[in-house]
C-alpha cells in the first residue's frame, strides 16, 4: 500500500523509518517481500546514481511505484541524493513524495541557496524535502570519517533551508561492507534537542544493529539502509553460479532477491524497538 512519507515520518518517526535503496527491480520486490514478512513499514528509495544506470527516471520509477502500490506493507517512495535540479522537480511527476536533495557537495552558502529553492518549489506539490549538512563519510568533503555534524550549524542550517528531515554525520559512513563504525549516540542527542525535524542516518550498513537502535531512542527518525543489501544480492548470485552455473539469469537472480529479501526482513526485526530488537 503506496502511502506518503511525511506520513511514515509522523506516525512512525520515535520507533524509526527504515529506508532500503533499491537498483534493481529484484531489489524493489526482495524489499517488500521483507517488509510484508515483517508487517513493518518501509520506505524504497531510488538513487540519482541508481536512475543514471537504468538511462532514465521513468521505467524504474513507474515499475518501484506499481510494486508499492501492490504490497501489503505500507511502502513510501523517495528519490535519494539527488543532485541535480531539474530531477528533484520531478519527484510528484514520478509519482514519489518524497527527495533527498543532495547540494552538500557545495559551498555552505550555495548548499542553502539551491537546498531553499528546491524546498520551496516542490513543496508546493505535497513533497517532504530532506537535505544534508556537508558529505556524510565516505563520499569526501567535509564529512570525511571522524568528523560530525555542529548542532549549531544543523539548526542554522534547517532554519535558512525550510527542510522537513535533515541527514546528519554522527559516525557511519556509506558504502561500508562491515558493522564496524561506532556512532555518536550523546551528539545525536544534542542535534536531536537543537534541530526541530527529524535527523537521517545515512551509511547505516556499515552500523551494528543495536548502535543503531540506541541512535532511534536517541532521536534518529529515519534510517537509510542501502549496501547491505547488495551484499547479499551479489553474494547470492556468486554462490549460484559456483555451485549450479548456467546462462539463464532467471535462477540466480530468483535466489538473489530472496537474500535480499531475508536481510530486509532481519533487519526490521532487529531494529523494532518494541519488540526489544526482535
Amino acid at each position: 500500500m503506496l502511502v506518503s512519507t511525511a506520513e511514515l515520518m509522523e506516525t512512525r518517526g520515535r520507533e524509526g523509518v527504515i529506508a532500503f535503496n533499491v537498483i534493481t527491480l529484484e531489489h524493489a520486490q526482495g524489499i517488500l517481500a521483507g517488509a510484508e514478512r515483517a508487517e513493518a513499514p518501509v520506505i524504497l528509495q531510488l538513487s540519482e546514481n541508481a536512475i543514471r544506470y537504468h538511462g532514465s527516471p521513468v521505467p524504474i520509477s513507474a515499475a518501484v511505484a506499481a510494486l508499492a502500490h501492490e504490497s501489503g506493507a505500507r511502502v513510501a517512495l523517495q528519490l535519494d541524493h539527488i543532485t541535480q535540479e531539474s530531477l528533484a522537480i520531478r519527484t510528484a511527476a514520478l509519482g514519489f513524495s518524497s527527495v533527498m536533495f543532495d547540494a552538500a557537495a557545495s559551498p555552505d552558502d550555495e548548499n542553502v541557496a539551491r537546498t531553499r529553492a528546491v524546498a520551496d518549489e516542490v513543496r508546493e506539490q505535497g513533497i517532504y524535502v530532506e537535505a544534508e549538512l556537508g558529505e556524510i563519510g565516505g563520499k569526501g568533503g567535509a564529512h570525511t570519517p571522524g568528523v560530525r555534524t555542529d548542532p549549531g550549524d544543523a539548526a542554522d542550517f534547517v532554519a535558512r533551508t525550510g527542510v522537513d528531515a535533515l541527514a546528519v554525520a554522527v559516525g557511519s559512513s556509506h558504502a561500508m561492507t562491515s558493522a564496524t563504525a561506532r556512532l555518536d549516540v550523546a551528539l545525536i542527542e544534542t542535534i536531536a534537542g537543537r534541530v526541530p525535524v527529524p535527523l537521517v542516518l545515512h551509511g547505516s550498513s556499515g552500523v551494528p544493529n543495536e548502535d543503531i537502535r540506541e541512535a532511534i531512542a536517541a532521536g534518529m527518525a529515519k534510517v537509510n539502509i542501502g549496501t547491505a543489501l547488495n551484499v547479499a544480492f551479489t553474494g547470492a548470485v556468486r554462490r549460484h553460479l559456483a555451485e549450479h552455473g548456467g546462462v539463464d539469469p532467471r535462477p540466480y537472480l530468483r535466489d538473489a532477491r530472496a537474500a535480499v529479501a531475508h536481510e530486509v526482513h532481519e533487519r526490521l526485526l532487529a531494529l523494532r524497538l518494541d519488540r526489544g530488537g526482535r
